[in-house]
C-alpha cells in the first residue's frame, strides 16, 4: 500500500511549550483520514508543518516518499491542496473570478476546467454573484474548489464543517465522499465533529497533548465499539449466575448496575430473563459512538 504521508517522531516546540510530541502518523493512498483532538491538541500545528508553513523542531515527514529536507519536496507539495482554518477567498469577486486568480497563482494559463470545477462543488449557477453574498456553506465549497485548482492527489481540510448548518454539513460530506471515490483523492480531515466524521472516515488518528495516541481503521474501530445493555437490578448475584451459565459477556459496575456486552436481541434477552424470574428495574440499550471511544481513549475531557 502506497503511503501518502508519513511522520516520524515529529516535534514542535515554542519556548517551553511542546505543541507536538513524537508524532508518528501514517496516511495510506485513497484514505479519508480523520484527525481527532480537542482544541489545543496540536491538529492545526501539525497541518501547518505538513503544508510547509512551519518547520518542525525535530523529527521528519515524507509526502509521497519525499523527505521534508529534500529539494524535491516542492514537487511533492504540488500534488497537495489545503484549507487551513479558513478558505482563502476574495469576497468582492465571483466564484469563477476567485478560481481564475488561483489558477494564475499556481501558474495555470488554461481556464477551461474552471466550469467543471464549479460544477463539481455545486457552484456552477452562481454567475457574477460576489462571494461576500454566499452562504457559509457556499464559501466553504468555493474554498475547496480553490484548493482543487492544481488538481491535487492529496487534500487537507482543517475543520471543513465548522459553523455550518445541517444542510451545509451534508453538502460538504457528499462533496468529500465524491472527491475520494470518484476523483480518488486522499483526504486528511481535522475535525471535532466526531459524529459527522464517523460517516465518512476510513481511518482515524487520535491526537492528545501533541501526541498521536492511537491510529485505527474504521473497520477495526467498528469491532471495538461494543453494543451494550445496562441493567439496574436488586439481585446482581442471580443475574451473574445466569450470565455465567449462558457465557454472556458482562461487567458488574456497582451493587445495582450490570453492563452486558455483545450483539444481543433486546426483546429476546428480556424474555429469557423473565423465564428465569430475573426482572430488571431499568434496561438501557447503548451503542458506543466514536465520541465515547475517543473519550475513553483520552480518559475524559471534552472535545471542542
Amino acid at each position: 500500500m502506497e503511503i501518502v504521508l508519513d511522520t516520524k517522531k515529529l516535534e514542535k516546540k515554542y519556548k517551553n511549550f511542546k505543541a507536538l510530541n513524537n508524532v508518528n502518523l501514517h496516511i495510506e493512498k485513497g484514505a479519508i483520514y480523520g484527525l481527532i483532538g480537542r482544541n489545543g491538541a496540536g491538529k492545526t500545528t501539525l497541518i501547518r508543518i505538513i503544508c510547509g508553513l512551519q518547520e518542525p523542531t525535530s523529527g521528519t515527514y515524507t509526502i509521497y516518499g519525499e523527505d521534508n529536507s529534500s529539494s524535491d519536496m516542492v514537487n511533492a507539495r504540488k500534488r497537495m491542496g489545503a484549507i487551513i482554518e479558513t478558505p482563502s477567498i476574495v469576497t468582492e469577486m465571483s466564484a469563477k473570478d476567485n478560481l481564475i486568480e488561483q489558477y494564475k497563482l499556481v501558474g495555470m494559463t488554461n481556464y477551461e476546467e474552471i466550469e467543471n470545477l464549479l460544477k463539481l462543488v455545486g457552484l456552477e449557477n452562481t454567475g457574477k454573484k460576489k462571494a461576500k453574498n454566499f452562504s457559509l456553506g457556499m464559501k466553504q465549497r468555493l474554498g475547496i474548489a480553490i484548493a482543487l485548482a492544481n488538481n491535487p492527489d492529496f487534500l487537507i481540510l482543517d475543520e471543513p464543517i465548522n459553523g455550518l448548518d445541517p444542510e451545509g454539513i451534508i453538502e460538504i460530506r457528499e462533496l468529500i465522499l465524491k472527491l475520494n471515490k470518484e476523483k480518488r483523492i486522499t483526504i486528511l480531515i481535522s475535525s471535532h465533529y466526531l459524529d459527522e466524521l464517523s460517516k465518512i472516515a476510513t481511518h482515524y488518528g487520535f491526537l492528545d497533548n501533541g501526541e498521536i495516541i492511537k491510529e485505527i481503521s474504521s473497520e477495526e474501530l467498528m469491532k471495538k465499539m461494543e453494543h451494550k445493555i445496562e441493567l439496574k437490578v436488586d439481585n446482581p448475584k442471580e443475574f451473574v449466575k445466569y450470565f455465567e451459565e449462558k457465557k454472556i459477556s458482562y461487567e458488574v459496575i456497582d451493587s445495582k448496575t450490570i453492563n452486558v456486552y455483545g450483539n444481543l436481541n433486546l426483546s429476546k434477552f428480556i424474555a429469557d430473563l423473565s423465564k428465569r424470574n430475573l426482572i430488571a428495574e431499568e434496561i438501557h440499550e447503548q451503542e458506543e459512538s466514536l465520541e465515547s471511544y475517543y473519550m475513553n481513549l483520552i480518559g475524559g475531557g471534552k472535545v471542542e
